[in-house]
């Protein structure tokens, strides 16, 4: 059995408990906290609930942490910390800090012989690695992907910082007639106004200026300004009833062509629709979890992407067994 932890017990580290609860080969050590561990109630019965400062006294007694905060500020800090004392994996998301990230996650890993994942999930993750198969197979091509319709949590967080807002959600929406252009072979030039629209759906506070919150919604620089973005005011009762699920998704494409002179076009495509972004990313961490204790008993060191790992490492079935039932 894969000894599993957890460090934070939020959505996602939630759904990582629900994930080893389906892998046969995996079972739940410890979870690790930073609030007050005797508050903390988890779904898996007598297993510890320990504070965050005793995560160093389980290294002989757990095979991969499985890291479960932000990208923001969390995961930059401890991914490297712990990749030291145990193999980890994390779902760091920060496209333009990976490689500052991947160095020093490689550097603890290496020194503390271990194995470290990082940027595990579905974007980056599972549709890295078919934006990567793709441009390998059709080399003469273009590259599109498309997210939603689905909530995007760091938008709906930035929402609830606007002055007057009480509370909100934000979904990033697809726009059909772009996606429908690269279906259909056109290898349309798109912005990122063409491709995506954010929908808003926003509980004022008493006395809030609906005028005002709008208009700062809709100017906010790297969320907002550069999209065609709509706000709906609603009651905190309709938000709860209709809004309360995380569910996304998206779409990665590619459209290229063969032959001497590029008489023929190929579109490969791969989708994702999410009941639960969470539940979802945390299924694709605990199968990386997976690889990075098969690396571990090979005697591999230093960090790793979804790039670098063989597809069988993340199957709990062995090789034969992969060649009879999926090859």
């Amino acid at each position: 059995m894969i000894r599993i932890g957890i460090l934070g017990y939020g959505n996602l580290g939630r759904g990582v408990e629900c994930a080893v609860k389906q892998n046969p080969d995996m079972e739940l050590a410890a979870v690790f906290t930073r609030r007050n561990p005797a508050d903390v109630k988890i779904l898996t019965e007598s297993v510890p609930v320990c504070a965050i400062s005793d995560v160093p006294k389980w290294k002989d007694k757990i095979d991969v942490l499985i890291l479960c905060g932000g990208s923001a500020t969390d995961l930059p800090e401890q991914t490297p910390v712990y990749a030291e004392l145990f193999h980890v994996v994390d779902s760091f998301d920060t496209h333009a800090r990976i490689p500052e990230h991947f160095a020093h996650v490689d550097a603890a890993a290496k020194k503390g012989g271990k194995v470290g994942i990082i940027s595990v999930g579905w974007d980056p993750g599972m549709f890295s690695l078919n934006r990567l198969y793709a441009n390998a197979i059709l080399p003469q091509g273009k590259d599109y992907t498309f997210w939603g319709r689905g909530v995007s949590q760091g938008h709906s967080d930035a929402i609830r910082r606007v002055e007057g807002v009480k509370d909100a959600r934000q979904y990033t929406v697809p726009v059909e007639a772009a996606l429908e252009a690269v279906r259909g072979g056109e290898n349309p030039d798109l912005t990122t106004r063409q491709k995506h629209t954010r929908e808003c759906f926003v509980v004022l506070k008493d006395g809030a200026d609906a005028a005002k919150v709008e208009e700062e919604i809709k100017t906010m620089p790297n969320y907002f300004a550069d999209y065609d973005t709509t706000v709906h005011f609603i009651s905190q009762e309709e938000l709860d009833q209709n809004h309360k699920g995380i569910p996304h998704g998206g779409f990665v494409i590619r459209s290229g062509h063969t032959g001497w002179n590029g008489e023929n076009s190929h579109l490969i495509e791969y989708s994702l629709k999410l009941d639960s972004n969470p539940e979802f990313t945390a299924c694709v961490l605990a199968a990386y979890a997976r690889a990075a204790y098969r690396l571990g008993q090979e005697g591999v060191t230093g960090c790793k992407t979804v790039f670098d790992i063989a597809p069988a490492y993340l199957s709990p079935k062995d090789g034969a067994e992969l060649r009879a039932a999926l090859l």
